[in-house]
């Protein structure tokens, strides 16, 4: 190739001194003449190349079944090699055309090794954001954090390059280089702090599966409610209930609490955890008059009477003096309306009967006795979700009435006082 650009170049200088031309007016017309020769054939090889690498990489896609080829050219690998190719025969001729200035030889012989390192790295960066693109359209890696493996490979890529261009630039040899860069370590971490901690987060995260894209998780701290959908070396981003984005730092994952809904969304069913207050007042005791009337009450029919006839034989073997109802055994308005709601939950279609289904009495409060609904949804769509849980308590609220039990809540009358 040598002896090629030898003959392109060096044609022009013998034809001006045969002219008649001096040599410095010579030199310098044919060095104008060889670097407008240089730049049009520069351009010529970069757009036959482009033509040739575009071609060939759109043929090779349409004729193969991965999609990895079709990433690259939506990265712009090919046109990126492109403007490698022309670099490379500029960085060949430079000597020839400068031969007899060996100065400005160096000089831009740096230049165009310092942008071939550049664009070397960036095609590589191309090539890795193609293969992250790919990846992540592979169901068992669409979840991981791929942005963030593919940025500590280019921060490393990046360091060498950096390492070299000055090497390049400078005359350094590359050990005098790594120990200059060792001795500066402290402050490269100082300044890749967040970098360096999102990173070990990041392998964290990976390890331990703490977080994957597409996860709903809770983060008061920072106001975050929603899916994941972006994890790299610095951030996380969470695309909220109400479509605002929300970018936590990575390592907050591993620094700081949070809730993520994953098990609940892998699991059968989404828990409903919620309580009405009873009026202690309205609690009582059933006497048989109550209890023949709320025998209507289909739910509980065959239940009362079982009970009932269980706690008639109770009460007639001990001879317990029933003129009060406090003596022996009783059903109360609490009790049997908590088997009601039991016996509703159990028929209730959107409820998972395989998961826990309780109706539980909590302590007391100065504002009632908490009756608590500790059920799971089979829908975990949060609006279906929402729905079931407003149906069950719209049900139970309604249902107080018929045992004779009243809802706490707090007066709605405002008493003003006449000064």
């Amino acid at each position: 190739m040598h002896k090629l650009l030898d003959k392109i170049f060096n044609f022009l200088y013998p034809l001006f001194r045969d002219w008649g031309m001096s040599r410095s007016f010579a030199s310098y017309t044919s060095l104008i003449f060889n670097i407008a020769i240089m730049l049009a054939l520069a351009y010529a090889i970069y757009y036959i190349a482009k033509f040739v690498l575009v071609t060939l990489t759109a043929i090779f896609a349409q004729r193969t079944k991965t999609k990895f080829d079709d990433y690259l050219i939506n990265n712009k690998t090919t046109k990126y090699t492109a403007y490698l190719i022309p670099f490379f025969f500029i960085y060949k001729a430079v000597p020839v055309i400068l031969d007899r200035y060996e100065y400005w030889e160096a000089v831009f012989g740096k230049i165009v090794g310092v942008y071939i390192v550049l664009i070397s790295l960036w095609i590589i960066r191309t090539i890795f954001n193609a293969l992250r693109d790919y990846l992540k359209n592979k169901p068992e890696y669409s979840d991981k954090p791929i942005d963030s493996f593919v940025q500590v490979i280019m921060i490393v890529l990046w360091i060498f390059g950096v390492a070299l261009i000055v090497s390049t630039l400078f005359g350094m040899k590359r050990g005098e280089l790594l120990t200059i860069l060792g001795t500066l370590s402290a402050i490269i971490i100082l300044i890749f702090r967040d970098t360096i901690l999102g990173f070990v987060s990041s392998v964290q995260v990976a390890i331990n599966d703490m977080v994957r894209i597409g996860d709903w998780i809770t983060m008061d701290k920072f106001g975050a409610d929603g899916d994941v959908i972006e994890i790299n070396l610095t951030t996380v981003k969470v695309r909220n209930f109400d479509n605002t984005i929300t970018t936590i730092p990575t390592y907050a994952l591993s620094s700081d609490s949070f809730q993520n809904w994953r098990g609940m969304q892998n699991s059968q069913g989404r828990r409903i955890k919620r309580h009405v207050l009873i009026k202690s007042s309205s609690i009582r005791f059933l006497n048989d008059e109550d209890l023949h009337q709320m025998k209507k009450i289909q739910l509980i029919t065959s239940y009362i009477e079982s009970r009932q006839a269980e706690i008639e034989k109770y009460n007639d073997l001990r001879g317990i003096d029933k003129s009060l109802a406090i003596n022996g055994r009783n059903m109360t308005n609490l009790g049997l309306f908590r088997k009601y709601i039991i016996q509703y939950l159990v028929n209730t279609p959107s409820l998972n009967k395989d998961m826990h289904i309780i109706c539980r009495q909590l302590q007391s409060t100065a504002h009632g006795v908490p009756l608590e609904i500790y059920v799971f949804s089979s829908d975990k769509r949060w609006a279906n979700y929402e729905y079931i849980m407003a149906d069950i308590f719209d049900h139970v609220m309604a249902s107080v009435g018929y045992f004779d039990l009243e809802i706490f809540e707090l007066p709605s009358n405002i008493v003003t006082l006449d000064k």
